[in-house]
C-alpha cells in the first residue's frame, strides 16, 4: 500500500491546523483587550434589600457595610456587620434601624467609612431621607465608634457647614492635627454647592473651605459611558449619579489629603496642614491645591501603607492603582462590577460595594439584586515554575 494518501492526508491536517491558529490569533488580535478581564474576583457577600455604600474591614477581619437612605428610604439597617454568616444591625438595632431615639441619638444614612490610626471606625452619616426635603436638625453628623467596646464615643453634629441640599458623601480622619483630631468630609452636593468640610474632633468647631473653587465642581462638559450608554452632564438633568467633590483619600502620614469630584476625571490634593488650620482663608488654600492629573471617573478612593492610590472605574467595570509617580495600571477587571462605589484597603486585599447606582434615577430603577461585596487582592499572584530553567 502506498504511503502517499497518509503522507497527503497527515499534510493537509498539518496545513489546516496551521491556517486555524492564524486565524485565531488575528482574530485574538482584533479582539478589545478592555473587554478580556483582569485579577481575581471574590464575592464576599451579596445583598438583597437595600443596596450597600460604604465599606470598612478591619485588621482582625471584622466587616461593617453602611446602606444609606438618600436614594431609597429603606426601614432597614443603616450600618451592619457581617457575623458568622449574618449581617447585624451596629453597634445596635435602636441606633442602626428606624427607633423611637432623636435623630441625633441614632444614624439616619450612613455613607462612608474608614478607620482612623488608632483601629476606631469613622462614619459620615449625611442625615438624608430619600422623599423628604431637607435635613433635620441633628440628623448629619460625623460619628466615631470604639470597637472594642461598640460604643459610639465622638459625635459632632454639622449645623455650621450643613447646607439643605449637602450630600455628605466621604470622609477621612486625621489625627496628627487638633487635640482629638480632625474630619475631613467631602459634601458632593445634591444640588450645585458642593464645598469640603473641615470639624475638629475635640471642639466641634467646623467651616466649609474652596466652595465652588474649580478643584470642587462638576465639569461642565462631562461625557460618560456607563452600561455602553452615552450621557452627558446637564446640571439637575442628569440621568447618571453626579456631583461635586466626592472621593477622599489620606496619605499613611497623615501629610495629604486626594480628593476628586464625581463627575470629574481630574484628581487634586492639598496639604492637611493647611486645610486643618481655620486662620487659612479660601484663597490661602486654593494656593496649595496640587493638580495631581488626569484619572478615570471615580465614586470610590482609598490609599495603601506604601502611597498607591486606589479607585473605581464605573464606566470599564475596573479598579485601578495610581502609583506614587503617577502611573496607572487595572487590578480588577470584571463585568460584575456595575458602578463600584466604596472602596476600603486592608494589609493585602481591596474590598469593594457594587451598588449598581448609575441603574438608579429619577423616574427610573433598574438594578437588580443581589448587590454584591467583593473582594481582590492588592498584589498579582505568585508565579512559579517547577521545571527547572
Amino acid at each position: 500500500m502506498s504511503t502517499f494518501p497518509v503522507l497527503a492526508r497527515l499534510l493537509a491536517a498539518l496545513i489546516g491546523t496551521a491556517i486555524a491558529t492564524s486565524c485565531f490569533y488575528a482574530q485574538a488580535e482584533t479582539v478589545d483587550r478592555s473587554t478580556v478581564p483582569v485579577g481575581s474576583i471574590q464575592e464576599v457577600a451579596a445583598f438583597q434589600g437595600p443596596g450597600p455604600s460604604g465599606i470598612v474591614v478591619t485588621p482582625e477581619g471584622r466587616t461593617f457595610v453602611g446602606f444609606p437612605r438618600h436614594a431609597i428610604d429603606h426601614t432597614g439597617m443603616t450600618l451592619g456587620e457581617l457575623v458568622n454568616g449574618k449581617l447585624v444591625p451596629y453597634p445596635s438595632a435602636e441606633v442602626s434601624q428606624p427607633s423611637t431615639l432623636s435623630d441625633s441619638e441614632r444614624l439616619i444614612s450612613v455613607h462612608g467609612m474608614t478607620l482612623d490610626s488608632k483601629g476606631r471606625l469613622w462614619l459620615i452619616d449625611d442625615g438624608k431621607h430619600a422623599g423628604h426635603d431637607g435635613i433635620a436638625p441633628g440628623a448629619a453628623k460625623v460619628v466615631g465608634i470604639d470597637l472594642n467596646s461598640n460604643k459610639i464615643v465622638s459625635k459632632v453634629v454639622l449645623k455650621d457647614a450643613l447646607r439643605q441640599d449637602s450630600h455628605m458623601n466621604d470622609l477621612r480622619i486625621d489625627l496628627s492635627h487638633g487635640s482629638q483630631g480632625v474630619a475631613y468630609v467631602a459634601d458632593s452636593s445634591f444640588a450645585e454647592s458642593p464645598a469640603l468640610v473641615v470639624v475638629d474632633l475635640a471642639s466641634g468647631r467646623q467651616r466649609r473651605v474652596l466652595a465652588n473653587d474649580p478643584s470642587m465642581v462638576a465639569q461642565k462638559d462631562f461625557v460618560t459611558q456607563l452600561d455602553g450608554v452615552p450621557m452627558r452632564y446637564e446640571g439637575d438633568k442628569t440621568p447618571f449619579p453626579h456631583g461635586g467633590v466626592h472621593s477622599l483619600a489620606l496619605t499613611a502620614d497623615n501629610s495629604r489629603l486626594y480628593y476628586s469630584p464625581l463627575t470629574s476625571r481630574h484628581l487634586w490634593s492639598l496639604p492637611t496642614a493647611a486645610l486643618a488650620d481655620f486662620r487659612l482663608d479660601d484663597k490661602q488654600l486654593a494656593a496649595q491645591i496640587r493638580d495631581e492629573g488626569e484619572k478615570v471617573m471615580t465614586d470610590g478612593m482609598d490609599i495603601d501603607r506604601q502611597g498607591r492610590l486606589y479607585l473605581t472605574d464605573a464606566e470599564h467595570h475596573q479598579v485601578l492603582r495610581r502609583w506614587p509617580d503617577g502611573h496607572l495600571e487595572v487590578v480588577l477587571r470584571d463585568p460584575r462590577l456595575v458602578w463600584p462605589d466604596g472602596l476600603f484597603v486592608s494589609a493585602d486585599s481591596v474590598y469593594v460595594t457594587l451598588g449598581q447606582w448609575d441603574r438608579l434615577g429619577k423616574g427610573f430603577d433598574t438594578r437588580k439584586p443581589p448587590y454584591l461585596l467583593i473582594r481582590t487582592p492588592i498584589d498579582p499572584t505568585p508565579q512559579f515554575n517547577a521545571q527547572p530553567q
